[in-house]
């Protein structure tokens, strides 16, 4: 495992923790497999209770990283991005994510695995898939709406423009906007309480919630298969070259 993901077990807790702060902890193809081999590795060991997922530095997830992304397009099922979305769509574990400053793109839908997420109160949120001539992906398409309603759906994701922790917590996506400095201790305190539970009954009543999990990974497929799709178009082409010349893209 790299340094761009660190882990630590304490109390029954593993704590994943996104290293990359000087680039808002963006993913790269190393990232992915570091993060999938921390939730695996997890299930397998009895001691671990609970995972509880965080950012380092002032930023929880800015999503890919774009020239990593552009370098390893996700053109197969065994992309490290799908391997990772199916791993934390299929824990069996718990799992607590303290969200800190900004999320973008699956620095988002990877919540929409999460058992409980905090916001800080100054973190923004942001799905720009469509900004970036792309279709959502982790279930995103499905989840959203049955969390927050198909209006505030659209507008989180045809629109893609940031929103504010409140708003995360009035559509569903979080359970608590946190004052910053009390983000991590609000999260470990439920993690704390989630590891004191009896082990079995907290992992099938996780399994009861998730019953569906066969629709979810249905569409995981699917937009993967969109996605790749979206990825050879004239419209993401201009919106990553766009990007990367700091300008607006011009879609025809």
């Amino acid at each position: 495992m790299s340094d761009l993901v660190t882990t630590s077990v304490k109390d029954g807790i593993l704590t994943i923790r996104m290293n990359r702060p000087d680039k808002k902890n963006a993913l790269t193809v190393e990232m992915y497999d570091d993060l999938t081999k921390a939730i695996k590795d997890a299930e397998k060991d009895k001691n671990v209770r609970v995972i509880l997922i965080t950012g380092a530095g002032d930023s929880f997830c800015a999503g890919n990283d774009l020239k990593d992304f552009l370098e390893n397009p996700p053109k197969s099922k065994n992309a490290p991005v799908l391997k990772f979305v199916r791993a934390i769509a299929d824990a069996k574990l718990p799992i607590v994510a303290a969200v800190n400053g900004t999320a973008v793109g699956l620095g988002v839908t990877m919540l929409l695995h999460c058992d409980f997420i905090y916001v800080a109160k100054d973190a923004t949120l942001s799905l720009p898939f469509v900004n970036l001539g792309l279709v959502p992906e982790a279930a995103a398409s499905l989840l959203l709406p049955r969390l927050a309603g198909h209006p505030r759906a659209a507008e989180m994701l045809m629109l893609g423009e940031p929103f504010s922790a409140k708003a995360a917590v009035d559509a569903g996506i979080a359970n608590a906007v946190c004052e910053p400095e009390d983000l991590e201790a609000t999260a470990l305190k439920t993690a704390k309480k989630l590891a004191a539970k009896p082990r079995n009954a907290l992992l099938h009543t996780k399994a009861l919630l998730r019953r569906d999990f066969e629709s979810v990974a249905a569409r995981i497929d699917a937009e993967a298969d969109i996605f790749r799709e979206c990825l050879d178009s004239d419209d993401a082409k201009e919106a990553f070259t766009a990007f990367k010349e700091k300008r607006k893209p011009k879609f025809q």
